[in-house]
């Protein structure tokens, strides 16, 4: 079976490991927000992250671009949904830092960060009417969503289908 390219295999699973410490940074800022006791470095951090989170998704589309893909398993109405899920995967990948860089440039957060004052920073209700803040929620609950749908697909490929697709995002054994 065709795999995909060894930097795919590598950018997938570090964005993986990004989105989990993005999502914890992302909870502590939130509960430290509420508490007034948000840090400067708890919003570089975060959004470093979540930077990368960005970063990653570009250059996995790039690299998709350049290295190709496995052909599809299929072209079933399943295979078809899969597929679906993929994009909207890459797609609130994308948006999902990109709101995170809205809500700062669109709160009282842009102005924390850019004098490095802290003090500035919201506080418990502080992103009420932030539009980005909100977006930024829903697709943090969206992605957990699709990853939820991604991973039993990949439990029903490696488990009941027993068809292998999963050694397509493995590295290769020499």
């Amino acid at each position: 079976m065709t795999q995909y390219s060894n930097r795919m295999i590598l950018v997938h699973w570090l964005t993986l490991a990004l989105l989990v410490a993005a999502w914890f940074l992302g909870e502590e800022l939130a509960e430290a927000t509420d508490e007034s006791q948000a840090t400067i470095a708890g919003y570089l951090v975060h959004g470093i992250v979540g930077g990368s989170v960005l970063l990653l998704t570009v250059l996995r589309l790039l690299f998709r671009r350049q290295d190709g893909t496995p052909p599809a398993m299929g072209d079933t109405a399943m295979d078809k949904l899969a597929k679906g899920i993929h994009h909207t995967l890459y797609t609130v990948l994308f948006l999902l830092p990109v709101s995170g860089m809205i809500t700062i440039a669109s709160s009282d957060a842009g102005k924390a960060l850019l004098s490095g004052d802290a003090s500035l920073l919201p506080v418990d209700g502080g992103y009420e009417h932030v539009f980005a803040h909100e977006v930024h929620e829903v697709l943090v609950t969206t992605l957990i969503l699709l990853a939820i749908v991604h991973v039993l697909g990949a439990i029903k490929h490696q488990f009941i289908a027993k068809d292998g697709l999963m050694e397509r995002m493995l590295p290769r054994r020499k």
